[in-house]
């Protein structure tokens, strides 16, 4: 069974570290999306491996159904020239910088962990458990009775500050909709269309009088038309001197 979930582990962990390489080597910037949340999907399978379930509900509803879908949109509505084929690297001068900083970063992250890590132990859990005393938290029952009671005051300023948060998007988004045009629907449209049309049609009678050339005359309605071209179809074959 340790053998299977090596095995599971290391596809699970190519899955996230091709996704991210694929992200970043993308040339598209869609396309460079749709494989971070590949990449996403594998952290969350990471850890319904290590058997925490609930931060793998949380990793796919808050990454991939909420911050990813966030990302897409934010990219549709502002990178309109790669949506219509031009998809060239998105290269910055400084680049090297960037993989310098990224590389210092994973170092400082995974070194001490390699060096300080004691290899096959059992975990604490496990061996405080066979001794009799209780377990850590690790389910979502377990994380609530923790919010409510040890990390009560932790959770209510984590609720402020997205309230505040919230608040600011909705003064934000409430500005913006203020000053934008607002969108006229069909029947304004067209009533719009023939007050515009009337008014040139004003201004052009106007013009003439004004030069002293010719009004044109008014146009003939559609029906009077009609029935001229009715009475004219019997008269067909009289010579008019």
């Amino acid at each position: 069974m340790t053998i299977v979930i090596q095995i599971i582990f290391a596809l699970i962990a190519m899955l996230i570290l091709g996704s991210a390489l694929m992200m970043v080597l993308a040339k598209n910037v869609i396309h460079s999306a749709l494989w971070l949340i590949a990449s996403f999907f594998g952290v969350g399978a990471l850890y319904l491996l290590l058997q925490a379930e609930f931060l793998a509900v949380v990793q796919v509803l808050v990454y991939v159904g909420a911050i990813s879908i966030l990302i897409l949109f934010a990219i549709m509505l502002t990178r309109a020239a790669d949506l219509a084929g031009e998809t060239g690297r998105q290269w910055n001068n400084r680049w090297w910088l960037s993989l310098a900083v990224a590389g210092l970063l994973f170092g400082a992250l995974i070194v001490p962990t390699v060096i300080g890590e004691t290899w096959n132990v059992a975990p604490t859990e496990v061996a405080g458990a066979a001794a009799g005393q209780a377990t850590g938290i690790a389910g979502a029952a377990e994380l609530g009775r923790g919010f409510v009671y040890e990390y009560l005051l932790q959770f209510q300023v984590i609720g402020v500050l997205l309230l505040v948060a919230l608040i600011g998007a909705i003064v934000i988004a409430y500005d913006e909709t203020a000053r934008r045009r607002r969108v006229l629907t069909l029947a304004e449209e067209l009533e719009l269309k023939k007050r515009q049309e009337a008014r040139e049609a004003k201004e052009a009678k106007q013009s003439r009088k004004g030069k002293g050339e010719k009004p044109l005359p008014a146009p003939v309605p559609t029906d009077t038309l009609s029935k001229g071209n009715e009475g004219n179809e019997g008269n067909e074959g009289l010579v008019v001197r």
